[in-house]
């Protein structure tokens, strides 16, 4: 076989349609959200405004997130904080939080022909609260962070950052049709996030 048309097949052959991973089948929603929690970088924040002139009202920000370096999964989604940030300050007054999370920020959606908005573009919603972490957890933080977003370790060190990690209470799962679903954190964390497909 030449080289151009081994290159060609490549291209357009399903094993090079650029899509990196498979999701879970949708009738496993607790695999579902460990996947898209293992898989995304970031997530938006809601959290209860302790600023004017929105005291009391929800407030959503960006945060970088790692629940593990890339390919070692806890389900616990990793923060890199500092006091100095809006969310953070809301967040010392009352640490609840949701955190959500789309598949939108990867290949996957974009590839499929998904909207963000669509049930197909799989998203998940994660109640609860943010707790600092110290000790074993937050070497174990640090890493999963870094590995993931290497330019926290040049961020100004007098800024007062620390580790957090979410403690989730509740997990909200959109992936299919139907309607959004519940899993309970005892079944989120005892579900496999990945599994070998041949």
């Amino acid at each position: 076989m030449s080289t151009s048309l081994l290159l060609l097949l490549l291209l357009l052959g399903p094993a090079s349609s650029t899509c990196r991973f498979r999701i879970p089948p949708h009738e496993q929603v607790a695999r579902v959200a460990r996947f898209i929690a293992h898989r995304c970088d970031w997530a938006s924040m809601a959290t209860v405004s302790t600023h004017s002139p929105v005291v009391g009202q929800p407030f959503s920000n960006v945060f970088s997130v790692s629940d593990g370096p890339p390919g070692t999964s806890t389900g616990i989604p990793y923060m890199y904080l500092t006091r100095m940030e809006i969310s953070v300050q809301d967040l010392q007054v009352n640490p609840q939080a949701s955190l959500s999370m789309s598949l939108a920020q990867t290949d996957y959606c974009r590839q499929q022909g998904f909207d963000p908005q669509s049930p197909l573009c799989a998203h998940i919603i994660l109640s609860g609260s943010v707790l600092e972490v110290n000790g074993t957890e937050a070497e174990f933080a640090k890493k999963a962070l870094f590995t993931r977003h290497p330019e926290m370790m040049d961020w100004p060190r007098d800024h007062d950052w620390f580790f957090a990690k979410f403690n989730i209470t509740q997990v909200w799962v959109l992936d299919y049709f139907g309607g959004v679903k519940t899993v309970s954190p005892e079944e989120y964390f005892q579900a496999p996030p990945h599994r070998k497909f041949h």
